[in-house]
């Protein structure tokens, strides 16, 4: 496996469950990992970010490493510094990985062949978040300790969703049938479309993504539309497989895409999702340790 992570294309089930194995045993106890604070992983985060942040912080603390948090308010970024030269100073100044999430998509093609330290890709845009996609898919691993011949409903704005996309495009290398739904305008093309309300008895996982009120609050007739048929309540729920799962890579609206006693009840997987972060990327930081 490669040090850096910058998307899942090349990516195939092999290293899916090696990947999965190594987070599964991180999580079990079965291996356990201390750098004794000898090893510094840097996140630069230009956009803002709770859980992908704090669960890298976290999994690299567990790890036995320091971390450095970059703030780029009081960056030289400010002054006009490139991504590249900001990416470049770290190295320089000696850190052992580097995590960024940055607003460019695709930002990791101009340092991938400049920058020797290994980085992961935390989030780039609306183009990928593997990191997002591997935490999911160990939860769905666990619950149904399989992949294919599954079937996903992702529900919402797909056009605009770095989780989708690399969800759609991994979950369908795995051999699940994935499905999206959601308003006309915000979906893509060459996936399978299914209605919403109908399609949830068919489906044994169901993914919510974000409602994003900053790309249409001028805009009522997306609010109401969401409302009106998007948006999984309990009484949806209870349309569902008996052994499906809810999914949500989160932030979530409660009462918007997905009703408060949703987020909690027993079909959801969403803090589930949340403390697999932890553990896969512990496995990504692992691996790009390892053999320093």
């Amino acid at each position: 496996m490669k040090k850096s992570l910058f998307n899942l294309d090349d990516w195939q089930e092999e290293d899916i469950n090696v990947l999965l194995t190594s987070a599964l045993e991180f999580k079990n106890k079965e291996k356990q990992i201390d750098y004794q604070q000898n090893k510094i992983v840097a996140n630069l985060f230009f956009e803002p970010s709770t859980r992908t942040h704090y669960s890298f912080v976290v999994a690299a603390h567990k790890l036995g490493c320091k971390t450095l948090n970059f703030n780029e308010s009081f960056s030289a970024t400010k002054k006009g510094e490139s991504l590249y030269d900001t990416i470049k100073t770290f190295e320089a100044l000696g850190v052992d990985a580097i995590i960024i999430r940055h607003h460019q998509n695709n930002y990791y093609e101009q340092l991938a062949t400049k920058i020797s330290t290994p980085i992961i890709n935390g989030g780039d845009g609306s183009g990928n978040h593997p990191t997002q996609s591997l935490l999911d898919l160990l939860t769905i691993k666990e619950h149904f300790n399989q992949f294919e011949g599954l079937s996903i409903m992702i529900v919402g704005d797909i056009k605009n969703s770095r989780v989708a996309k690399t969800n759609i495009q991994i979950m369908q290398k795995l051999g699940m049938n994935v499905y999206v739904t959601g308003i006309k305008e915000l979906q893509i093309p060459n996936v399978q479309q299914i209605d919403f309300k109908t399609g949830l008895a068919k489906m044994d996982v169901v993914m919510i993504l974000r409602y994003q009120f900053e790309r249409f609050e001028d805009n009522e007739k997306y609010h109401l539309a969401y409302l009106q048929n998007y948006k999984l309540t309990l009484p949806l729920v209870a349309t569902m497989k008996p052994t499906a799962i809810i999914m949500h890579p989160a932030p979530f609206n409660r009462g918007i895409e997905i009703d408060d006693e949703v987020v909690e009840c027993s079909r959801s997987k969403i803090f589930a999702q949340m403390s697999n972060g932890v553990f896969i990327r512990m496995a990504l930081i692992n691996n790009a340790l390892e053999g320093q």
